[in-house]
């Protein structure tokens, strides 16, 4: 007769706890290699709209995109990332792509891998905003920030310390996608505060004017509502043109 072993209740128990131990070490390294991928997945896209800015700047006298403006009825705004349409009670009606479409083609990196739970106020992806402060200034920004509208490449005396965009949000009773970054001091900053977002383990990503794109892990001005809300300097020197 042939004898069949079989596993006793111990080494069933036994090679259920190995298992669960692995589990509790493997899942936080696999969680961060997953946060890990997707800030490079962001940097990227950041990248890529960065160098959409400067082909928009090459094909139009070295000036920078708008960050958006209005049309004579407010029915339509066209932003660097999505062109909206509003109707009579402001409630947005449809979109399309914004300035800056036509040399990226691609909307999928308007989104940040880490903030597809942020809602977008309306916009389909959100998680980047462009420096509308000094930068992108439109004429409303102008008249408060003191620049003659969006700003000439060879007007920057840093462009390689001036931001061009960066991870954002804002709070307003829960974390809101932001496109429109507003320097410490300037036009609208009291109605977001503090909105680059460093989503990433502490860091956020930002793209310069010079066409690179890095890391920033120094925040300022923390939110009191969320720390991971803060600005990248604490008055506008990392913002503005100087």
């Amino acid at each position: 007769m042939t004898r069949r072993h079989g596993f006793t209740l111990i080494e069933l128990l036994v090679v259920i706890a190995i298992i669960a131990i692995l589990a509790a070490i493997l899942f936080p390294v696999f969680a961060r290699a997953r946060a890990k991928a997707q800030q490079t997945t962001c940097l990227s896209n950041m990248k890529q709209l960065g160098l959409g800015f400067l082909m928009y700047a090459s094909d139009y006298d070295d000036k920078m995109c708008p960050a958006y403006y209005y049309t004579d009825s407010y029915a339509v705004e066209h932003g660097w990332d999505y062109t909206l349409t509003y109707d009579s009670s402001f409630a947005i009606t449809g979109t399309s792509g914004g300035l800056i479409e036509p040399y990226t083609k691609n909307q999928q990196i308007n989104e940040c891998p880490q903030a597809k739970t942020i809602p977008g106020n309306g916009r389909p992806l959100t998680g980047y905003a462009y420096n509308a402060s000094y930068v992108g200034a439109s004429p409303d920004e102008a008249a408060w920030s003191g620049v003659s509208g969006p700003a000439q490449l060879s007007s920057m005396g840093a462009p390689s310390e001036t931001v061009l965009l960066a991870d954002s949000a804002f709070w307003s009773g829960g974390l809101s996608g932001n496109n429109y970054l507003r320097a410490p001091g300037a036009y609208a900053y009291n109605w977001v505060g503090a909105s680059v977002h460093f989503r990433h383990n502490g860091v956020a990503n930002v793209a310069y004017c010079d066409g690179h794109a890095k890391a920033a892990t120094k925040k300022f001005n923390i939110s009191a509502s969320d720390p991971n809300l803060g600005d990248l300097s604490a008055d506008g020197s990392a913002y503005d043109l100087n």
